[in-house]
């Protein structure tokens, strides 16, 4: 009786205790009741007494727990009790909800937890309130004063208000898509990375291509670098492949970035130019910047105007890691090549490519994914090691050099495909987060000191730019892989966390989340036995050697063009003297090239640029053909190709008829373009309607042109102004010509030749239709030979 007493006395003590949250008992609280608040205490009790000490300190300590740490330690509660931030947790309502399940994150589920779909639904506030009129705001009258009560009006014109948020400081214009990666066959035994680890893997991604310079409302195709972004959702967190489609970078040290960016931007005294390097201050720092020689190259090449995102190429530009399962650690180089090729405009077109439609490229993305012709890029790596690294004349910490296929080739291991446009281009396309911070076990940096500065810089531009620490909580940056970790709070925190334990090591949660051990992100344990200095290394210091091998890798039409956007830029620049400068610097890259920019700029050539290296090394590699354009024609035929079919009323509808349907089986995209959109009366009654006009549609937004027969017709199109602009245009930025019968006279008018010795003008009898030649002809995108500067028409 007294031991029953005794226990009943126990058990209410506990019990009473259990519902105080500032005192407890000294001894532990008996187990088996059926009280809830006292469950929880004994539970936590034998929780945290499975942790009797931090058995993981001494693990902290030595150069073989740094390279192999051991899992954190930790226990399983007896139930879910002890983790629990409240025991009212059970009591779930319609905003609530129950209690989350062990190891569940919402925050990272799915992009349809957050999609919204209106269709059918009544208009309501942000609050949920049911709006019952959205034309008027609240007045005190019909023509009285609006009342500041008015609630729903404050609601509306406040978050439009905010509806913007700061732009990039670089990239701030971009487009973006959902697609995957699949992998050719597992990598694991030169890294453990998740994307890799298998053949046929599928791993999601979100791509976003941007230009550098111009503002978030600037252009398409402005002469600049692209950003080509990738975020891999792996299932062992998000890996960001930060690059661009150029290997190579402007300068070799992060402490630069501020300068090279602030030189490039608009010139702060007056804000112009927008989205151009044209103008002093570039040219001035460029200039003074003998390392820049290599990049101005590509720059200044057709590789900055791309006729699409989905023809050009991306690189990763810096030296990264791979690392295996055995820590062992390869240097790894990542190139996208596109499916399509690489193909780009030319300079007078994109200038007037950016009058007709500045979104150009952002709507050749778009269209292209709906109408399911999905870009596709194989993923290739260079693989090599730090004594392959070391015998090379140049050094590939150094982001101003590539490493040239002749000496390490490309190795396809896995293809990118884009298959789905954004829901919205805010939330995902301008709200996504890339940061070069962003690796996955398997991935790690090299000492290349510009990508120790991006290390940092974008994570800290995120913070700024979308509001706080958080921003990896908005739904496209939220990994797929679980999130578990003790950061809390801070501006727009989304996740709600269960338990008090925010804190490691622990015992009070069971020690979790628990550190990964060997299965975590461990950093290559690379050796390093410095000073701790400011400088560069002496083979930085060779700034001229991959610069000529661009150079003399180009063919002669891209040489030519390259002599011609040096030419038109420094045109541009006011001051002789920086002129002279880049002069003196070309003359270090190519004579030739340096002759033709001073004789277009009417001036001699000053002496070389003193070099910052005496004696420079041997290149290894002279000429490479895969740097030029050329080197990848791609496989997509006509695919995607725009033609444009000039029709006029009167003309034969079937031989028109007949054309645009072979078009579009190949995969083309054929318009009827007239004077006015609408239908076209045809001579035989075959129905044609023109869904273009030639005032709505200039012909730089073509990759072909059509001119149909008949003498009507001709004299209707001859008496257009703009036909005579659409086949110039056709004509002098090296596309394809198509003249039927009488339509001939077009070309004669408009100035072009017409002998056949020229692949891209072809002239068919009337009633001949047979498309192959015009067809095979498209399919070479341009027709660099017919050439001339300045231009024959």
């Amino acid at each position: 009786m007294a031991t029953s007493k005794k226990t009943s006395a126990k058990t209410t003590s506990a019990k009473a205790s259990a519902r105080n949250t500032d005192s407890a008992p000294a001894s532990p609280p008996p187990g088996g009741l059926d009280d809830l608040a006292a469950r929880q205490a004994a539970d936590t009790q034998t929780t945290s007494a499975g942790i009797p000490h931090n058995a993981n300190k001494k693990a902290e300590h030595g150069l073989a727990n740094a390279k192999a740490p051991p899992e954190g330690q930790h226990v399983e509660p007896p139930s879910d009790l002890p983790t629990a931030s409240s025991l009212s947790e059970g009591n779930v309502s319609p905003k609530t909800g129950p209690a989350v399940a062990a190891g569940v994150n919402r925050t990272v589920e799915p992009l349809d937890r957050v999609r919204v779909n209106s269709d059918g639904e009544r208009l309501t506030t942000n609050q949920g309130v049911p709006v019952a009129d959205n034309q008027n705001s609240l007045k005190a009258g019909l023509r009285g004063p609006a009342l500041l009560k008015d609630f729903i009006l404050r609601e509306k014109i406040t978050h439009f208000d905010h509806e913007r948020i700061p732009e990039r400081i670089v990239h701030a214009r971009g487009s973006g898509a959902h697609g995957y990666f699949e992998a050719y066959e597992s990598l694991a035994d030169i890294t453990r990375a998740a994307p890799f680890q298998e053949k046929g893997k599928i791993t999601p991604v979100f791509v976003r291509f941007s230009t550098v310079a111009g503002e978030r409302g600037s252009k398409d195709t402005a002469r600049d670098v692209r950003g080509f972004a990738v975020k891999f959702y792996t299932d062992e967190g998000n890996w960001d492949l930060v690059g661009n489609n150029i290997p190579v970078f402007f300068i070799q040290d992060a402490m630069k970035f501020p300068d090279l960016i602030h030189s490039v931007k608009p010139e702060p005294h007056h804000a112009m130019p927008q989205a151009a390097s044209a103008h002093d201050t570039f040219w001035d720092f460029a200039s003074l910047m003998p390392e820049i020689a290599h990049m101005l190259m590509w720059v200044m090449s057709d590789r900055a105007i791309p006729r699409s995102y989905r023809t050009m190429q991306g690189f990763g530009v810096h030296t990264f890691r791979f690392v295996n399962a055995a820590g062992e650690s390869c240097f790894v180089k990542f190139h996208w090549n596109p499916k399509l090729g690489t193909h780009s405009l030319v300079w007078d077109e994109a200038v007037k490519i950016a009058g007709a439609d500045p979104d150009y490229n952002r709507r050749d993305l778009w269209e292209a994914i709906e109408a399911g012709e999905y870009p596709e890029w194989e993923l290739c790596v260079q693989t090599f090691t730090e004594a392959d690294a070391d015998r090379w004349s140049f050094d590939v910490l150094d982001a101003t050099k590539l490493v040239p296929e002749e000496l390490v080739p490309l190795r396809p291991v896995g293809r990118m495909v884009l298959n789905r446009n954004p829901d919205n281009f805010f939330a995902e396309t301008e709200q996504v987060a890339f940061c070069a911070a962003h690796v996955v076990p398997g991935i790690d940096f090299t000492n290349d000191p510009l990508l120790a500065g991006r290390i940092h810089s974008y994570v800290d531009t995120q913070i700024s730019r979308l509001g706080g620490p958080n921003f990896h909580e908005i739904p496209i940056n939220a990994p797929v892989a679980p999130v578990h970790n003790n950061q809390r709070d801070g501006m727009h925190r989304q996740a709600i966390n269960r338990g008090r334990v925010a804190y490691e090591p622990n015992s009070l949660g069971g020690g979790c989340p628990f550190q990964a051990g060997k299965a975590g992100f461990v950093s290559f344990p690379e050796p390093v036995q410095q000073d701790e200095v400011r400088g560069k290394p002496e083979k930085f210091a060779e700034h001229y050697n991959q610069a000529t091998l661009f150079y003399d890798s180009q063919t002669p039409a891209e040489q030519n063009h390259i002599i011609a956007a040096f030419r038109f830029e420094l045109s541009k620049v006011t001051v002789p003297a920086i002129r002279e400068r880049m002069l003196s610097m070309l003359r270090n890259v190519s004579e030739a090239l340096a002759q033709g920019v001073a004789e277009g700029l009417g001036m001699r050539l000053p002496e070389p640029m003193p070099r910052a290296l005496d004696n420079p090394p041997q290149p290894e590699v002279a000429t490479s053909p895969a740097l030029s354009l050329m080197f990848r024609p791609g496989e997509g035929g006509i695919r995607t190709r725009k033609i444009a079919i000039l029709v006029a009323n009167g003309i034969a509808g079937a031989p028109i008829a007949d054309l645009q349907a072979t078009l579009l089986a190949q995969g083309a995209i054929p318009r009827l373009m007239a004077a006015r959109i609408g239908p076209v009366e045809t001579s035989d009654g075959t129905p044609l309607e023109a869904d273009v006009s030639t005032e709505n549609e200039p012909g730089v937004l073509f990759d072909a042109l059509v001119l149909p027969d008949g003498d009507a017709v001709v004299q209707a199109l001859a008496a257009d102004g703009h036909t005579d602009e659409h086949i110039r245009d056709q004509y002098r930025h090296g596309k394809t010509l198509l003249a039927l019968g009488a339509s001939v006279r077009l070309l004669e008018q408009a100035g072009v030749p017409k002998d056949g010795s020229d692949p891209g003008v072809i002239v068919l009898e009337a009633g001949v239709s047979d498309w192959s030649r015009f067809i095979e002809a498209v399919g070479k995108h341009r027709h660099f030979e017919r050439e001339t500067d300045p231009p024959l028409v």
